[in-house]
């Protein structure tokens, strides 16, 4: 997929861009060097002008005040004072603001601002003035008036006695708006601005124009490039000449065709190989030379119970929960392959076998590994079930026989003449052997169902009724001589009416037996077994609950385990062969039935038995 371009990224912006920027450059450099010579050029000439108003000036005002420094010479009806005034009166323009004149003792002889003609004959407070005169010398610099908030030009002259050139007779202090130069130049940078501007536009409308006839052509060509990368090989760039774009445009046209002949290759080969991997009963992953997964068949999608999207672009050794103990050096170095476990603490987990292997090339560069994952969880089940079957077998076996090859010793090494302990010592070893019988006929029985060959023989029989003689006997059998002393209770609470169940009479009747025979082994003494019925969605659920010890919670979930007690000692020393739960669900889940338990300790326990039932109605039975 090719990224999309913003304009201002563009060739063509690119090229108007550097266009204008070139343009702008040298008309700043340009702009500034005009702009700042004709400013110089305008301010030097207005204070050459103001100069020469100033000379012109000095030379006027020369005689009046020689008169003024020598009276006798005074002509009659000559004032100078007014002589002065009126010279600048007449010389007073538009571009000079104030002219006064004093003379050696700062005392203002003329000025031709009219409101300030009452300062006439008074000392002049200049500082510039008094500089010069003291000082002999002339001053000229920029001032900004105080009342206007403008540029002025001051130029304070002093004037030399013609008759003793050493000697001040005065000083001509001009003031000019220059100002108005400065708005000159002003008025002539923006006229500059705006042609540079009319020059920036005419000059980027020029340069679109010659850029897009550079541009125009390559992005044909980009569109062509987008198009091969989705597939689309039709059509061809346009060669507008001979030039190098014209080359490139033709190369292009020559790769679409390139590319797509080996598109359809690679196609044919990728089908080809999504059938393998797809029709294939191990799961398939494949990676590069860093571990990250590119490709995954379905098989393994569906063993490692993620969408497909979520394990492209993994890596392998984080996908498989292995990095803290492998890497993938290690990994393929391993001629066998590792187990590998998924999912959660509390439920089972799923078993897969993984083996790694090597992607290399013609030269021998490794470009990424194939895991092979194989499903091996019911196998390994299996074989955990066999070894712990054999290993419980063993040991439920090895206890009585141990326990009957001490009594048999001892008889042959003569109890056995002792009156009192060979009758003993026989009944313990007859009652072992019973023990063992009983025991290899649970597993004789499992071993049935598990190879379906166990067959129920069901009939339609009342399971209220069923429930009750199996109670009815229990409850002869807390009275016997040997649970009388416990004083053991059956509480009942059956349903009134008769229930009709389609089971297998006598397989129910073991069940509740064993439950039954649980409840009065676990019961203290004095304990109240508690049984009732109801029925509810369908099902006829009875219940045993007994106030004994009860099940830890981490051991509730293991007691219709075959050979699983929860408390070892006390279950052999009464006999069990830890068989009966297992057995008891076996038949009730070949009745579609369900069985649990729900206990707290030191609470007691209740065991619950649910079976399908069906109400029947008398006229089913073709009664009435």
């Amino acid at each position: 997929m090719i990224k999309k371009i913003r304009f201002y990224q563009t060739i063509n912006a690119k090229i108007v861009m550097v266009i204008v920027m070139v343009i702008v450059f040298a008309l700043q450099l340009i702009g500034a060097n005009f702009i700042t010579q004709t400013e110089r050029q305008l301010i030097s000439n207005f204070q050459e002008n103001q100069q020469l108003q100033t000379n012109f000036l000095e030379n006027s005002f020369i005689p009046y005040l020689e008169m003024l420094e020598k009276p006798e010479e005074i002509s009659e009806g000559i004032i100078p004072e007014d002589e002065i005034n009126q010279l600048i009166q007449d010389f007073s323009g538009t571009e000079i603001s104030n002219i006064t004149v004093i003379d050696d003792d700062f005392v203002i002889l003329g000025n031709s601002d009219g409101t300030l003609q009452s300062e006439l004959g008074q000392i002049l407070n200049d500082t510039d003035a008094r500089t010069a005169i003291l000082q002999g010398s002339s001053i000229s610099r920029q001032i900004i008036d105080p009342t206007t908030n403008t540029r002025r030009w001051k130029i304070v002259k002093t004037v030399y006695s013609p008759s003793d050139p050493q000697k001040i007779i005065g000083a001509i202090v001009v003031e000019s708006k220059i100002e108005a130069v400065y708005n000159q130049i002003t008025e002539i940078t923006w006229i500059f601005l705006r042609a540079s501007l009319i020059a920036i536009i005419l000059s980027s409308i020029l340069a679109n124009m010659v850029s897009k006839a550079l541009t125009d052509p390559i992005k044909e060509m980009q569109e062509k490039a987008k198009a091969i990368g989705e597939g689309d090989y039709s059509g061809e760039v346009k060669i507008y000449g001979t030039d190098e774009i014209g080359l490139l445009a033709e190369n292009i046209n020559e790769l679409s065709d390139e590319v797509e002949r080996g598109q359809r290759r690679i196609e044919s080969e990728r089908r080809r190989l999504d059938s393998v991997l797809a029709n294939m009963s191990e799961g398939i992953i494949a990676t590069n030379r860093h571990g990250v997964i590119d490709i995954v068949n379905n098989m393994a999608v569906k063993m490692l119970d993620h969408s497909k999207n979520n394990i492209i672009g993994e890596n392998i050794l984080s996908l498989l929960q292995i990095r803290q103990d492998y890497s993938l050096r290690t990994l393929v170095e391993k001629n066998e392959g590792i187990l590998v476990y998924f999912g959660e603490e509390d439920t089972e987990k799923t078993i897969l076998r993984a083996s790694f292997s090597l992607i290399q090339t013609e030269a021998g560069f490794v470009s990424g590994v194939v895991c092979v994952l194989r499903d091996v969880t019911e196998e390994e089940k299996i074989e955990k079930n066999r070894k712990q079957f054999v290993s419980n077998v063993s040991h439920e076996l090895r206890t009585p026989l141990t326990s009957m090859r001490s009594y048999i010793e001892a008889l042959i090494d003569g109890a056995w003449k002792d009156d009192e302990l060979a009758p003993r010592f026989l009944e313990v070893a007859q009652s072992e052997t019973d023990r063992m019988i009983r025991m290899i006929n649970d597993l004789l029985h499992l071993s049935r169902i598990d190879s379906g060959k166990s067959e129920l023989e069901k009939e339609l029989i009342d399971i209220t009724a069923l429930f009750a003689q199996v109670l009815n006997r229990f409850e002869m059998l807390i009275q016997s001589e040997e649970l009388r002393e416990k004083n053991y209770q059956i509480e009942k609470n059956l349903l009134a009416e008769a229930t009709f169940v389609d089971v297998d009479a006598d397989r129910i009747v073991q069940v509740l037996d064993n439950i039954m025979n649980n409840a009065v082994n676990y019961s203290p003494e004095g304990g109240t077994i508690t049984c009732g019925m109801k029925i509810k969605d369908g099902y006829v659920i009875m219940s045993i609950k007994d106030n004994g010890i009860g099940i830890p919670e981490e051991d509730l979930k293991h007691i219709f385990t075959r050979f699983y007690r929860v408390d070892h000692a006390r279950s052999r020393a009464m006999g069990g062969t830890g068989l009966g739960l297992a057995i008891s669900r076996e038949v009730i889940e070949q009745h579609e039935g369900k069985i649990w338990a729900e206990s707290k300790e030191r609470s007691g326990t209740t065991f619950y038995i649910a079976l399908p039932y069906i109400p029947y109605e008398e006229e089913d039975w073709g009664w009435v």
